[in-house]
């Protein structure tokens, strides 16, 4: 069996057909938030989905909220999506309002 994970995504991730172009498949997720941070529109220009993406921004403020979607992704799954990823953002553990431990891609 392999070995899952938690990832929170309040972006592009949440579009099937990204899911089926990215990952091959279609995932099944469950609504949830992240306290803490803010979004901020971050223009991607070197991939695939080119154009502006919201990126999550560290407040530390427990007013800021980003709503979003938890998934149940395989450790392949999570390499594949970090090979995706451009420099500007980094993968983070965070806790989500649901209580549930969570990989977010976050602003560096």
């Amino acid at each position: 069996m392999k070995k899952t994970d938690y990832l929170f995504s309040y972006g592009i991730l949440q579009k099937e057909k990204f899911q089926l172009e990215s990952l091959g498949k279609t995932l099944a997720g469950t609504r949830d938030s992240l306290r803490g941070y803010k979004l901020s529109l971050f223009e991607i220009k070197d991939h695939f989905v080119a154009g502006l993406h919201p990126m999550a921004m560290l407040t530390r403020d427990n007013n800021d909220i980003i709503d979003g979607t938890i998934y149940e992704l395989t450790a392949d799954d999570l390499e594949l999506l970090d090979s995706l990823k451009v420099e500007d953002y980094k993968r983070v553990k965070e806790v989500l309002e649901s209580g549930q431990e969570a990989w977010v891609y976050v602003a560096v």
